[in-house]
């Protein structure tokens, strides 16, 4: 599945969190995963959901309820909850800082996956913020990521999309708005100086709409998850939602965003898949083994569909290693460029393929442990494999201290009723 965010009013935490709920995601599959923070420390807290209009086009509205939160609607960065407006922070109970962050997230029952991408979101943000401020990393003091509320819409947004078994994200050219906002260091032009910093090399525009439309944590959020910007990647779209922004503006305040799969994920009767594929491929036998975690990491963030190492005898009797990257035509130049810069390889080779597809979607099965994804495939009309995602089989296991396997097997039996 793909996700594309569709930024013509800008993009914030919350609008992110309420435009996949309004694109299908259940508030308390959502909300089971976000109290695992809470065992990192983070105080409880509730969602409140809403259905509201903007410019007579509806969406859903998001709003983190904690014991303190009629005080923090009036937090000083108006970034990611008021889209647009002011408010001032309580600098001694929500200041937090990277250390803090991710002190929160090691300490929390957070899918592996879910935690280090909000780790990568939060320190985006950070190097963001110190490049402003002229300060270390480390000295940063998040003004409005410290809230509970923005902690909660960024592990949201990417548990969220998780969830849901997105796994590629591509988002419009961003709206940022015209104007001057509010904060902490005082009143600053839109985009604000760490907003504008975050989207560096990503095209932004401004029609004339006064507030501040792009929000530091959404530009976090989607810089760091979407692979390109720009217009609407080929798609069968199954799945439409709206987040809405607190306040209306001369356009909807609305967050879209579009949930489906490529065409490559679809396939004719007879199962021959309907894409346009290529093989690329070298030998290595001269890289730091270590390397090969890193350069799969980024050829699936670039595009690769798929991307494995095998061991292989090469010349002389020298041992080595063939890197095989299934990826679309359309993200060949990417990858390859990613194999040459990140391997000593001096040439790859390129081949066209064909391939056949099952039908996959993901589903959240009840268990007495609690909730568990399960991948499910289909080819035609037969069920031919169900796999339980295994951190979550793991976790419950965790938490219940039974054996993994009792719960993966009650999982998968459940999954195929």
């Amino acid at each position: 599945m793909i996700a594309y965010f569709d930024c013509y009013s800008g993009i914030s935490g919350d609008m992110i969190l309420g435009a996949l709920i309004d694109a299908g995601l259940d508030p308390d599959d959502l909300l089971s995963e976000l109290s695992r923070l809470e065992q990192g420390g983070l105080e409880h807290f509730d969602l409140a959901v809403s259905k509201v209009l903007r410019k007579g086009i509806g969406g859903t509205h998001v709003e983190v309820i904690t014991a303190e939160a009629h005080q923090e609607r009036d937090r000083e960065h108006s970034h990611d909850h008021h889209h647009g407006h002011d408010h001032e922070h309580d600098h001694d109970t929500l200041f937090r800082n990277l250390s803090a962050i991710e002190k929160l997230l090691d300490g929390s029952g957070l899918d592996a996956e879910v935690r280090e991408t909000s780790r990568a979101i939060f320190r985006r943000l950070a190097e963001a913020e110190a490049l402003v401020h002229g300060i270390p990393v480390d000295r940063v003091h998040f003004h409005e990521v410290g809230a509970i509320d923005t902690v909660v819409d960024v592990v949201g947004a990417v548990a969220g999309l998780r969830i849901m078994g997105v796994e590629r994200v591509f988002a419009s050219p961003i709206h940022v708005g015209t104007g001057l906002v509010r904060c902490a260091h005082g009143t600053l032009p839109v985009p604000a100086p760490a907003t504008a910093e975050l989207l560096r090399n990503v095209p932004v525009y401004a029609t004339g709409v006064r507030g501040e439309l792009a929000t530091p944590t959404g530009a976090a959020i989607i810089t760091t998850l979407a692979e390109s910007f720009g217009p609407i990647p080929e798609i069968s779209i199954e799945r439409i939602g709206y987040g809405a922004g607190r306040h209306d503006f001369e356009i909807p305040n609305l967050l879209r965003v579009l949930i489906g799969k490529t065409m490559q994920h679809y396939s004719t009767e007879d199962g021959d898949a309907a894409c346009d594929l290529v093989t690329v491929e070298c030998n290595i036998d001269d890289m730091n083994p270590e390397f090969y975690e890193h350069v799969m990491d980024l050829l699936l963030k670039r595009g690769a569909l798929d991307a494995f190492v095998t061991p292989v005898l090469m010349k002389k009797g020298r041992p080595g290693h063939l890197i095989t990257v299934l990826t679309p035509r359309a993200a060949l130049d990417i990858v390859t460029t990613t194999l040459f810069e990140e391997t000593t390889t001096l040439g790859v080779r390129i081949q066209e393929v064909s391939r056949r597809t099952a039908q996959r979607e993901w589903i959240n099965v009840s268990t007495e442990y609690g909730v568990a994804r399960v991948k499910v495939a289909r080819f035609g009309d037969r069920l031919v494999n169900v796999a339980p995602e295994y951190e979550d089989c793991r976790k419950l296991a965790k938490e219940y201290g039974v054996p993994l396997k009792a719960v993966y097997d009650e999982v998968k039996a459940l999954a195929r009723e």
